[in-house]
């Protein structure tokens, strides 16, 4: 069923190749200027989309399928091509801003099996208020890190990137624990 929400998380899915390709070459200030307006336009996407399905009544199975995958889709793509492009690199520890972006690569599709299993046995596990956390800073991260590349001359706006990158990760690790122990319980 296509109504505007779904539309709008479609939008998301397919507007990801176009932020990859903004994304795509280092120094390219502009670019990242770019990209930095289209995933925010995506994260407004993805409030109105679930905003206007709750609100209007036409929350959709599509919906519901379609929006975590987008979600995933987007993040997933913008932390490989932000660790691709040398981005993920800091002070003190380098490259090892990378693990932190793996942890929440991970998690994502830990959680998302865990889900597609449970689901199979008639069992949801919501989203906890700790993971809407980790969502938040997760986001804010990486819109960070890219606008960070566009404004090298304001070096702060990279490290809040990764200071928001590690935040996320440890949550990332703690509410993945607890959704694995919930789905444990359930396993034979």
């Amino acid at each position: 069923m296509l109504n505007l929400p779904n539309i709008l998380t479609l939008s998301r899915i397919v507007t990801v190749p176009f932020l990859v390709a903004l994304l795509w070459w280092p120094g390219w200030e502009l670019g990242y200027a770019l990209a930095f307006g289209v995933y925010c336009l995506m994260g407004i996407t993805d409030y109105f989309d679930g905003y206007l399905a709750r609100s209007s009544g036409t929350v959709s199975k599509l919906g519901m399928f379609l929006d975590p995958i987008a979600d995933k889709i987007m993040i997933a793509a913008v932390i490989l091509v932000l660790t691709a492009q040398g981005a993920l690199r800091g002070p003190y520890v380098g490259d090892m801003h990378v693990i932190a972006g793996l942890i929440i690569l991970i998690r994502e599709i830990a959680v998302s099996g865990l889900r597609e299993f449970l689901g199979g046995l008639q069992i949801s596990m919501p989203v906890s208020k700790l993971a809407k956390w980790k969502t938040t800073f997760q986001l804010i991260a990486l819109g960070a890190l890219i606008l960070g590349e566009a404004v090298p001359y304001l070096p702060w706006v990279h490290f809040v990137g990764l200071a928001c990158l590690w935040a996320a990760a440890v949550l990332t690790l703690i509410t993945g624990w607890d959704y694995l122990r919930a789905g444990l319980r359930h396993m034979d």
